[in-house]
């Protein structure tokens, strides 16, 4: 055991240990610095990236709230228009009140309008302001803003942007417009008529607003759609009307309030959508990805500065710490070297509470070594006079001489059948017991030993008491050690069962549980006392006085001996009930390397 615990030793190489910590350290230090820098960059991206992205709403949500109310101003210009104005004054009798109250609303918000007009339901103009021609045949009826007023008469509507078409301009210059339309009722000479009001917003404020929040050049931008995706604004809008440059309004504004993930031309981007209450349009933000990416530059360069200073003190400190680890750990294998070598130096003891440690275990586990060699040499010596007692103890004089005894009165008698049978079953009996200088045997030849026994004994006591062998065949195929039964039985005879007259009964029981045979010899004899119990495993002359020569001590040793502590015999006794001596035996399969091993440990020992 000690050459092979040295030649484990010699595996070390003592500046292997060292390296091996530094080369461990730095494998790890590194790792970590890998995975904080990840993480860094990681966090810091989601971050900035959840900044961007809640910058961007918070840009959105004001501007959506200044289109809002924009469009709410617009909204109640048309309400008083229609209120104030139409509904209070008959055309046919009221007309100049109509006109100076149409005037009076586009005077006061004349820096969003471009016209307010009235058609009745044959698209003829009825009233207009600021007062101007209209031009030659508009065609009004089919125009959407007119068709759309006269459809969905309960609602207004809002148009996407165009050239203001209807009036003809002194100055000849072109407008961009959105039109407000609603259908309303018209009063003229008492009766009721359906009408359109139309009132033209100037597009020029909505612009402005737009391009005040894609004034930043980072790569993001905002668009302006209606709820079918038509562009209402967008910062590339001429380049969209040439066909040059595309964008995914559509799918944008089948979207609600939100951000979302859009692939377009294949481009990753962010889309952030609010909607603008009243009209059903569409505010979106789009982030492209490589906005995102701009802004990590410098933080990337701080990370990676960051990990090249930390992997400059950790070589510094892994050296440190691997020298402070691995010099106790020298001084120790350099102690057990010498000890190898048959010096026997004390084993060094020193460094940090785990290395002092494993010092002093090495130091008892010399010590143990030394005590076990020599306890190994009487446990050898104890197992060689326990197998000469158990083998001479099967051949006894006085059991030899009853059978001989007993066979040649049965040769007198001229019962010679059964004579053969006896003699014939004692071949059997020491056939077994010797089983060619064998200690381990199967189940099988111990029963079979065991039965040819009871069978002579049986003839001696003249059937005075009856043997019932109960073990399943399943057990025959285990090992065992030989003769554990005859001396169990032997004493269930003689203590048991042979003052009784034919009533005493012995049965021998097997099974199989956990990994355990379970052997039990059972008679119903005259029984034990607790204190003669206790005494059955210890007293080893108690047996001796009438029995086998052997005793349950030398059985019970002989089984620890070579299976070890646990197992074992089990004697459970009251008197006038009867005893139960249960031999307990790991199940091992019966086969030759089986029955070696357990021979070579049990002629070994502890050797190895």
């Amino acid at each position: 055991m000690k050459n092979k615990y040295f030649r484990q030793l010699k595996k070390f190489k003592p500046r292997e240990i060292q390296s091996t910590i530094m080369i461990a350290f730095s494998v790890v230090s590194i790792s970590i610095m890998l995975i904080l820098g990840i993480v860094l960059y990681l966090r810091f991206s989601n971050s900035a990236r959840e900044e961007t992205i809640e910058s961007t709403q918070k840009l959105m949500e004001q501007t959506g709230e200044n289109l809002e109310d924009y469009l709410v101003s617009m909204r109640q210009i048309s309400d008083a228009v229609y209120y104030n104005v139409i509904k209070e004054n008959d055309f046919d009798r009221n007309r100049q009140d109509i006109q100076r109250g149409m005037n009076l609303l586009y005077e006061a918000n004349k820096d969003n309008l471009r016209s307010i007009a009235i058609y009745n339901n044959y698209g003829s103009l009825i009233a207009a302001e600021p007062v101007a021609a209209q031009k030659e045949d508009p065609d009004v009826t089919s125009q959407n803003w007119y068709q759309q007023a006269v459809e969905e008469m309960e609602n207004m509507h809002f148009s996407t942007p165009h050239i203001q078409n209807l009036f003809n301009d002194t100055t000849y210059r072109y407008y961009w417009v959105i039109s407000l339309s609603r259908a309303v009722e018209l009063t003229n000479q008492g009766g009721a008529q359906t009408g359109v009001l139309l009132v033209d917003m100037d597009f020029s404020s909505i612009s402005r607003m737009m391009n005040q929040i894609n004034d930043i050049n980072n790569g993001q931008y905002y668009y302006l759609c209606d709820s079918e995706g038509e562009i209402i604004y967008h910062p590339r809008q001429i380049q969209i009307s040439d066909g040059i440059y595309e964008e995914n309004s559509r799918a944008a504004a089948s979207y609600k309030d939100g951000v979302y993930e859009d692939a377009f031309k294949g481009e990753n981007r962010k889309l952030v959508v609010n909607t603008i209450s009243y009209t059903g349009w569409k505010l979106i933000g789009v982030i492209p990805y490589s906005t995102f990416n701009r802004g990590m530059v410098n933080i990337r360069y701080f990370i990676a500065m960051l990990m090249l200073l930390m992997a400059m003190m950790l070589v510094v400190i892994n050296r440190v710490v691997s020298l402070r680890i691995s010099s106790p750990i020298l001084k120790l294998n350099h102690s057990v070297r010498e000890y190898e070598a048959g010096k026997k130096p004390e084993i060094y003891i020193g460094g940090s509470q785990e290395i002092r440690h494993l010092g002093y275990s090495i130091q008892k586990s010399y010590e143990q070594i030394d005590k076990l060699m020599k306890e190994i040499v009487l446990e050898q010596n104890e197992r060689r006079k326990s197998e000469l007692d158990a083998l001479q103890s099967q051949i006894h004089p006085h059991f030899l001489y009853n059978t001989l005894e007993s066979i040649t009165w049965t040769i007198e008698a001229e019962r010679n059948d059964e004579a053969v049978f006896m003699i014939s079953q004692l071949a059997k009996l020491f056939r077994i017991s010797l089983s060619k200088g064998r200690t381990v045997i199967s189940i099988k030849d111990e029963l079979q030993h065991a039965q040819s026994y009871m069978n002579l004994q049986k003839i001696r006591y003249k059937n005075s008491f009856s043997v019932t062998f109960d073990v399943p065949e399943e057990l025959y195929s285990y090992c065992t050690v030989k003769l554990i039964l005859q001396p169990i039985l032997e004493n269930a005879i003689s203590y048991g069962v042979s003052s009784m007259e034919d009533c005493g009964e012995i049965r021998v029981t097997g099974s199989l549980k956990e990994g355990k045979i379970l052997l039990s010899v059972i008679d119903n004899g005259i029984g034990m006392s607790e204190e003669e119990v206790a005494l059955v495993l210890t007293d080893s002359n108690r047996i001796h006085k009438h029995g086998s020569g052997v005793g349950l001590v030398n059985v019970n040793s002989r089984i620890q001996i070579l299976f070890g502590k646990e197992y074992g015999l089990l004697v459970e006794s009251e008197p006038d009930e009867g005893t139960s001596v249960s031999i307990c035996i790991p199940a091992v399969p019966y086969t030759e390397e089986n029955r070696k091993n357990l021979e070579m440990g049990y002629l070994a020992g502890g050797e190895e």
